[in-house]
């Protein structure tokens, strides 16, 4: 049992990688097998559908997602240290795949197909923004933010920036975008942040 969900791992791993830059609609079970020198009926055994598959890989893209940017993120200090945390594990994660972040891409691919893999892919990019709003009231709740910021657009404007980031990476090739990318950061956290005349003085 151990070694079927093993194998299935590292089956998901290669064909998420795939899927980062060929785009999901692209994979195949036998392009897969192929790559993975695999049966294409041992692989079929796995998922039974190319739609099976293509869930698959963004249900594994989702648990990856978490572990290496989600939760690393929220065991760090809330505020503003867990916001640059954040974004730094995105790129990262991003990174790691041939053609970056699959939810982006995914997201482009599918936004005009109906059907289930556009459903998931939409509901795992509102969880997505649901967790940059509350990263953000965590902000506020330590002090970092002002009480009565818009916390929407904050998670608008900090998700437009890593889209920014994604297509000045992979398809500009900009060598100065990860510069660019701390000078955005740090002038969209200021527009949040608790000016020092807001701050109140401490008791002597």
């Amino acid at each position: 049992m151990k070694k079927a969900k093993n194998t299935r791992e590292t089956i998901l791993q290669e064909a998420l990688d795939m899927a980062s830059h060929l785009g999901l609609e692209s994979i195949t079970i036998g392009q897969l097998a192929l790559r993975l020198k695999m049966s294409k009926s041992g692989l079929f055994a796995h998922f039974q559908s190319k739609e099976n598959l293509q869930l698959a890989i963004l249900s594994h893209a989702a648990s990856d997602f978490k572990y290496y940017v989600l939760l690393p993120a929220l065991a760090t200090e809330a505020g503003i240290p867990r916001i640059k945390k954040l974004v730094n594990n995105w790129i990262g994660w991003g990174e790691r795949l041939t053609g970056g972040c699959i939810f982006v891409n995914a997201s482009i691919e599918y936004s005009e197909r109906k059907g289930k893999i556009h459903d998931f892919v939409l509901f795992l990019q509102e969880e997505w923004i649901d967790s940059l709003v509350k990263i953000a009231e965590s902000a506020i709740r330590t002090g970092d933010f002002e009480k009565d910021i818009d916390t929407k657009q904050f998670a608008y404007e900090l998700y437009s920036m890593l889209l920014g980031f994604h297509y000045y990476h992979r398809m500009l090739k900009d060598k100065d975008i990860r510069i660019r990318q701390e000078k955005a950061l740090d002038r969209l956290i200021r527009n949040y942040q608790v000016t020092k005349e807001q701050v109140s003085p401490k008791s002597p």
